[in-house]
């Protein structure tokens, strides 16, 4: 069901962040709020949907704590 929560978007956290640099293959390397500088991909709706992301836009960030260095962005804010 979409819109629906589910136990796994539970494990992320949630940050927002600045676009620093376009990477190949859909990834970007992104300033958060806290001054950590991170590689991101593109979620599969905003692929899907073909947003658009420019360096200094602000996006928003799901990071799994297991690994801080990498994250995925869900929403260009």
């Amino acid at each position: 069901m979409a819109g629906k929560p589910n136990a796994a978007n539970k494990d992320f956290v949630v940050v927002k962040g600045t676009v620093e640099e376009n990477l190949p293959n859909t990834t970007f390397r992104v300033k958060l709020d806290n001054g950590h500088v991170i590689l991101c991909h593109l979620a599969g709706k905003l692929r899907m949907y073909r947003i658009r992301l420019t360096p200094g836009d602000e996006v928003q960030v799901e990071i799994t704590p297991y690994d801080l260095t990498k994250g995925r962005i869900t929403y260009r804010l």
